[in-house]
C-alpha cells in the first residue's frame, strides 16, 4: 500500500516527548495498532506517529478512507479541529492551531462587503473569525493569550518557540522574553528555566519603570446648582488646596519616574551579567 506523509500537513501535529512516543511504542508492540489510520486517497491524515513505529517494527495496521474532503484546506481544517478536541494539546499548540484556522478560514471567506456596499438598513457581515475574541474562542484561551502566541511566532527565534512548546517556559514569560534581540533570546533558553524566567522578571520591572503614571481628575458635581450654604461648601472651598497637594503627589512621581529610567541601564546590564554568567 503506497501512503503518503505530506509535510505541510504533518506539521499540523504536536510532536510527542521522549516519554509519550515510549508509551505509544510499548503499547503497539504489546497490542498492536487497534486503531486504523486516516487517509484521504494516498495521504495520511490521521495517525502519524503510530505509521511510524508500525513501519519501524513490522506491526500490521488497517487503513480508512475518509472521502468528504473536496481540497487540502478541508483536510487541513479536519485535521486542525481534531487536534483541538484532544485535552493532551498543550495551551500553546492550541493557540497555533486556531491561529492557522483563521488564516485558511479567512483566505476560504469571499472578500469583506463594505459598510457602502451594504443593504440599507444592515451592517456589513463580517467574516468568521475576523476577531482575536473568536480565535481566542475556538481555541478555549483568552484573548491575551492569543495575542502573546501571535508576538512568539512573530518575534521569537526557534529556541524559543521549542521552549515554550515543550512546557519549558510559559506563553505569557516567552512573549515577554521574545522582545530580547534574538542572540539574547537563544542565550537565555540556554541557560535554562531559571534564567528565563529571570530574564522575563527583569524585563517587566524594566517596562514597570518606565510607565508613567496618569494624572489623577477631581470631579465636582455639577448636578445641584451652587448656593453657598450647602452642608458641602466649606469641602467645596478647600477643592483648590486638595488639587495643589494632588499636583504635588503627581510631580513626586514624575520624579520617581525619571530616577527609575536612569536604573534601566543597570538592569540591561544584569540581564546580560546573568546570560554571561549561564
Amino acid at each position: 500500500m503506497n501512503i503518503t506523509i505530506n509535510q505541510v500537513l504533518q506539521s499540523y501535529i504536536d510532536p510527542l516527548t521522549a516519554s509519550e512516543y515510549a508509551a505509544l511504542e510499548r503499547s503497539l508492540l504489546a497490542e498492536g495498532c487497534r486503531d486504523a489510520l486516516v487517509l484521504w486517497n494516498d495521504v495520511l491524515i490521521d495517525g502519524h506517529n503510530r505509521y511510524a513505529i508500525c513501519r519501524q517494527h513490522g506491526i500490521e495496521f488497517k487503513t480508512i478512507q475518509n472521502t468528504s474532503f473536496s481540497s487540502l484546506d478541508d483536510v487541513m481544517l479536519w485535521m486542525i479541529d481534531n487536534h483541538l478536541a484532544r485535552r493532551s494539546v498543550s495551551d500553546f499548540q492550541r493557540g497555533v492551531l486556531a491561529l492557522r484556522k483563521k488564516e485558511i478560514v479567512a483566505a476560504r471567506s469571499p472578500a469583506p462587503v463594505s459598510a457602502a456596499d451594504a443593504p440599507e438598513g444592515e451592517n456589513a457581515p463580517k467574516p468568521p473569525m475576523s476577531t482575536r475574541e473568536e480565535v481566542a474562542k475556538v481555541a478555549r484561551l483568552s484573548s491575551n493569550q492569543i495575542s502573546q502566541i501571535e508576538k512568539i511566532q512573530k518575534a521569537a527565534s526557534p529556541e524559543l518557540v521549542e521552549a515554550v512548546r515543550s512546557g519549558t517556559i510559559s506563553i505569557n514569560a516567552a512573549a515577554t522574553v521574545a522582545s530580547l534581540p534574538p542572540e539574547e533570546q537563544v542565550a537565555a533558553v540556554a541557560g535554562g528555566k531559571k534564567l528565563l524566567r529571570q530574564a522575563a522578571k527583569e524585563i517587566r520591572e524594566q517596562r514597570a519603570a518606565t510607565r508613567t503614571p496618569r494624572e489623577p481628575k477631581v470631579h465636582v458635581s455639577q448636578d445641584t446648582p451652587e448656593t453657598g450654604n450647602e452642608p458641602w461648601a466649606d469641602n467645596a472651598a478647600q477643592a483648590p488646596s486638595e488639587a495643589e497637594r494632588l499636583r504635588g503627589e503627581i510631580a513626586s512621581l514624575k520624579q520617581k519616574v525619571a530616577q527609575l529610567q536612569a536604573e534601566n541601564v543597570e538592569l540591561n546590564q544584569r540581564i546580560a551579567t546573568l546570560i554571561d554568567a549561564s
